[in-house]
């Protein structure tokens, strides 16, 4: 209990609600001290600090025999509340989602394809390393920096198989990029709607031309 309450001192920031939630966790429970951190991490104001957002640094797709590929990477750093939950033995989870959908001027548009990626990076503090597992495969690295550039994108990713999408038609890709916070401990997820420091994002809609190559990649 001793560390919770010492992990949320660390970075909380002054406030008068985050003083008092700090007065509760002491006094309170286990349980409900857990719940009550949560709230402590969450409840702070929105400084520079804890405002950043996901860049999408680069994008293209190409068509293949084996189907439709997508290959991006982004541009971002982990939040200053982010990257202490890390060093702190909590998980930090990414995901990636590509909807291929095709146009129709005479019904609504058809999904003919979904899929998802996910990273999971972990501090391993008896290594002293960054552990990033994804699609069954484990790496480890020496640096925080190390680790972020690995799950920043992919290449090649496969997106449709080939009889998921057809020579006729208009198609476009939805996709998105964010901080899972999903998966989070529970205690961490209780109340929250849009917790501070983890608002890492980006969803881009993503018009093909005819041979499947990316036209254009608009804002939300």
């Amino acid at each position: 209990m001793t560390a919770v309450v010492a992990f949320a001192a660390q970075i909380a920031r002054p406030s008068i609600w985050a003083g008092a939630l700090r007065r509760l966790v002491s006094a309170a429970p286990r349980g409900l001290a857990l719940c009550l951190t949560a709230l402590l991490l969450f409840s702070l104001p929105l400084g520079s600090a804890w405002a950043q957002s996901v860049e999408l640094n680069q994008v293209s797709t190409a068509r293949t025999e084996e189907g439709l590929e997508l290959s991006f990477s982004t541009r971002f750093e982990l939040t200053h509340v982010a990257e202490e939950a890390l060093m702190k033995g909590v998980p930090i989870y990414f995901v990636a989602e590509a909807a291929v959908q095709r146009s129709r001027w005479y019904w609504r548009d058809v999904r003919t394809a979904r899929v998802s990626r996910s990273w999971r990076l972990a501090w391993q503090p008896l290594t002293r390393q960054f552990k990033v597992s994804t699609g069954g495969l484990n790496q480890s690295y020496a640096s925080l920096a190390e680790a972020m550039v690995s799950l920043r994108g992919v290449a090649g990713w496969r997106i449709a198989e080939p009889r998921e999408i057809e020579d006729e038609g208009r198609y476009y890709i939805e996709f998105s990029y964010r901080l899972d916070t999903n998966q989070l401990p529970r205690p961490m997820q209780i109340g929250l709607g849009s917790p501070q420091g983890w608002g890492l994002a980006l969803e881009r809609t993503l018009t093909l031309n005819p041979d499947f190559s990316l036209r254009s990649a608009n804002g939300p």
